[in-house]
């Protein structure tokens, strides 16, 4: 089984994920850029029952962004940890986060009619308006 390890700038949230690790979606959305603070967010696709906090659950932080999603980030240094859909049997982990090597999955842009407009996507992956 491959096993991958992350956790956040400060090291109090800790997680493992019990699955390997195939997809990487770049999404250009305005609440991703605002949440990331970046041109687009980059999550890690995981089955939720693949994820596992080893430490720190207790300083998550959770913020409700829409009726479905639920973002999750540590609270005492602000780091994004999750893009939670509870419709959904898998969730997003903050690529940014994780600690083990990744060696390149597949990836594509979701998101890109809402991309921000002093960023130009050069990188020849597939780009999606919404999604997928």
């Amino acid at each position: 089984m491959q096993t991958h390890t992350g956790s956040c700038l400060c090291g109090v949230v800790r997680y493992r994920i019990d699955a390997p690790i195939e997809e990487l979606t770049h999404c250009h959305c305005k609440m991703c850029r605002k949440a990331h603070g970046a041109a687009f967010a980059t999550y890690a696709s995981v089955p939720l029952e693949a994820f596992h906090f080893l430490s720190g659950k207790d300083q998550l932080g959770v913020y409700h962004s829409s009726e479905h999603v639920t973002r999750t980030f540590c609270i005492r240094c602000g780091s994004n940890l999750q893009f939670v859909d509870n419709r959904e049997h898998e969730l997003g982990v903050a690529a940014g986060t994780l600690d083990s090597p990744l060696p390149v999955p597949s990836q594509a842009h979701i998101f890109v009619n809402s991309q921000a407009d002093w960023y130009e996507i050069r990188d020849g992956l597939p780009q999606h308006d919404d999604d997928r």
